[in-house]
């Protein structure tokens, strides 16, 4: 334990996610023995976090001004949103070079226990967004990509259900399964049983039949046609039923069902 200020940022440090105790005490010292330049440029940028950020008025994520660099982009798609939980997560998505939409943060998850519910969320604001043109276009996809957790699958299950009075709206939710490198026999169950789930179709065309353990496009299955009800048989008359009866008598069955003449 230290005395005064230096324990005081020591405990501040060891505030933030991922920073442990000893962690904390490197940094601490490290502003000690820092120049007075390097730690006034780390005060004015924290005071500039505290007084100055801002979020897009359109998807929420942190911004230098009324509009992130995402949603001010002409080149942008405006009828597609990717639904996240945090700003960090668009970083992510940004990395893979792969989708050319715009966002939605919602702040985070559903989670009832630590009493996050929907108002807690930016859901009334994805709610308006779906209703209203943004630029002139409507929206015509909506892409769920929060975490493949309890609180995430909670929270796209919630706005699945929202959003099914669009029928013009694609909802989709992003894929889960087994990571590139990978190798079967060390995927854990629900992994590889959601992998088979989502599995995509390499060829074949609408002629190919359902199968089991998982999920094919729709124009796959086929409606089996209804089968025509069996035609009752005809009730035998008397001089057949006692023909029948003379044949039983002189006949036996064993066990397993084989006929075998009656010996006199």
């Amino acid at each position: 334990m230290y005395e005064g200020p230096v324990q005081n940022l020591i405990d501040e440090f060891g505030k933030l996610p991922g920073v442990g105790p000893k962690s904390a005490q490197r940094l601490a010292f490290h502003l000690l023995q820092a120049e007075p330049e390097s730690v006034e440029r780390l005060r004015s940028a924290l005071q500039a976090v505290v007084d100055g950020v801002t979020y897009c008025e359109v998807c929420g994520t942190v911004a230098a001004g009324e509009r992130c660099r995402i949603c001010s982009d002409p080149r942008r798609d405006p009828t597609l949103i990717c639904v996240v939980e945090e700003p960090k997560d668009i970083e992510a998505i940004e990395r893979t070079r792969e989708f050319r939409g715009l966002y939605h943060v919602l702040g985070g998850a559903l989670d009832p226990i630590n009493g996050i519910g929907p108002n807690e969320l930016r859901i009334a604001g994805l709610m308006r967004r779906v209703g209203e043109e943004f630029e002139g276009e409507e929206i015509a996809e909506i892409i769920i990509a929060t975490d493949p957790n309890t609180t995430g699958e909670a929270t796209s299950t919630y706005l699945a259900r929202l959003l099914r009075p669009f029928p013009e709206l694609v909802v989709s939710r992003l894929a889960s399964g087994l990571p590139m490198g990978a190798d079967l026999e060390f995927a854990d169950e629900l992994t590889l049983g959601s992998a088979l789930s989502g599995r995509r179709i390499l060829s074949g065309g609408a002629a190919q039949p359902a199968r089991s353990g998982g999920v094919l496009r729709p124009e796959q299955i086929e409606t089996p046609a209804p089968q025509p009800p069996p035609e009752s048989a005809p009730r035998p008359s008397p001089e057949s039923a006692g023909a029948a009866d003379r044949t039983d008598l002189s006949e036996t069955e064993e066990p397993r069902g084989v006929t075998v003449p009656h010996r006199p």
